[in-house]
């Protein structure tokens, strides 16, 4: 096994090459981002990373975390859109994402109950969105989040994102609250008769513009909550109730900066739980988190759940 050398500089590990004798480390590019370096890929002279092969930082904070799990007698989990991208699911609102080609201010749910052209074109926009859901599996930190559930280990899931893969990983409906509602499913506006998405996008495929009820003739929609749409009562209520009453609260791939969902973690620090971060950049919250860890979820997760289930042995 190669040995690795470093140090610790700029919260990052700064790796340097011990193969040429009294070689000196050198910067990378783009120094104060970093370049970040999952497990088991190849390290290069000068390479910036935040996981050491023994011990480090990272793993005494990981080993911290699982601690942390263990020790909860009720743990909630907060997912970001960072989950869903290491799913290979787009960010919607990045460079060259859905948002570059469509105007977010067409489609406010105003536009979408008053104009049969915005629900045509709002259709076009759900569909291109749909069809990278549809095909996307659970990544290392869905499926580490799941199996937290069939330890017993957790109370429930707190997502922000509609693609699903929380249920496909495995999850429990129950345990899943879902803020923004689901792309998985369909909904009448008028009488809320509930279809399967992809009966709806079988009539797309058809010819159909705008699918409406069978029951009623009101409008479909995704189950996902629009701009300008009111947010669920029912999921958001008991969103922060079970924030308000867990004493571990770990944020998993969120900026933490669209508001209300963001301000849960606000909601469970204050009423007294340990609030632990795992996000690739920074957040507004990191400074009054217990730890913060910024990596990539899956493996990041999947590391913390293997100390977990050594502490359960």
């Amino acid at each position: 096994m190669t040995e690795i050398f470093g140090y610790w500089k700029f919260g990052y590990w700064l790796l340097f090459d011990d193969w040429p004798a009294c070689a000196k480390p050198r910067l990378p590019k783009h120094h104060a981002a970093g370049r970040r370096f999952g497990e088991g890929r190849c390290l290069e002279f000068g390479d910036l990373i935040r996981l050491s092969s023994e011990g480090g930082p990272m793993t005494k904070q990981i080993e911290e975390v699982a601690r942390l799990i263990l020790a909860s007698k009720s743990l909630v989990v907060f997912g970001g859109a960072g989950l869903s991208t290491e799913s290979g699911i787009p960010d919607f609102r990045s460079p060259g994402g859905v948002w570059d080609r469509y105007d977010p201010e067409a489609f406010y749910f105003q536009k979408f109950i008053s104009s049969e052209a915005s629900r045509e074109k709002y259709w076009q926009m759900a569909t291109e969105m749909y069809e990278p859901m549809k095909k996307a599996q659970p990544n290392p930190a869905h499926l580490a989040i799941a199996e937290l559930e069939k330890l017993g280990k957790l109370d429930c899931v707190i997502t922000q994102n509609i693609d699903g893969l929380h249920h496909k990983a495995g999850n429990s409906e129950e345990r899943i609250i879902e803020l923004h509602g689901t792309a998985m499913h369909v909904t009448c506006l008028n009488c809320k008769k509930r279809y399967d998405r992809d009966e709806i996008q079988g009539r797309l495929r058809k010819g159909t513009k705008v699918p409406y009820c069978d029951d009623c003739g009101g409008p479909l929609k995704p189950a996902t909550i629009s701009f300008g749409q009111s947010m669920p009562e029912r999921e958001t209520e008991e969103a922060y109730r079970r924030s308000s009453t867990c004493d571990l609260f770990i944020v998993i791939g969120s900026s933490l900066v669209v508001q209300p969902a963001a301000s849960m973690p606000l909601v469970a620090k204050r009423n007294g739980a340990k609030l632990v971060i795992i996000n690739r950049d920074s957040t507004p919250y990191d400074d009054m988190a217990d730890m913060v860890i910024n990596g990539q979820a899956g493996s990041t997760m999947a590391s913390i759940l293997n100390n977990v289930k050594k502490g359960l042995l």
